[in-house]
């Protein structure tokens, strides 16, 4: 293939490739949950309060309907649970939420 050829497909396909993986959380927001959330959110499930769990279902009850509402909840808390985003760091709260969200779509498929 030419060399011209190379260039133009990577740059038409991989800055879609590293947008979907930012849309996803990407390496980050999984590390970050692994590191600091899913010590009670194992599997997107909740160990202390089984009704706010992260599966799509339960964060539809609870008014959740995209990674917005969940990095504002991942950085501020939200009722018992604590605010991470000084913990998350910078855009952690997002990759994170990205994440999360992309999981809940999946349906928490087990690792």
């Amino acid at each position: 293939m030419p060399l011209v050829l190379v260039a133009l497909v990577a740059l038409v396909f991989w800055p879609r490739a590293a947008w979907a993986g930012e849309l996803s959380g990407g390496a980050k927001g999984g590390q970050l949950f692994q590191n600091h959330c899913a010590g009670c959110h194992v599997n997107g499930g909740n160990i202390l309060r089984r009704s706010k769990t992260l599966k799509l279902a339960a964060l539809e009850r609870n008014g959740i309907t995209g990674p917005g509402a969940i990095a504002t909840i991942a950085a501020q808390g939200r009722g018992q649970m604590s605010g991470y985003g000084a913990v998350l760091g910078d855009g952690g709260a997002e990759a994170v939420a990205a994440y999360v969200w992309a999981q809940a779509q999946a349906g928490w498929p087990k690792a």
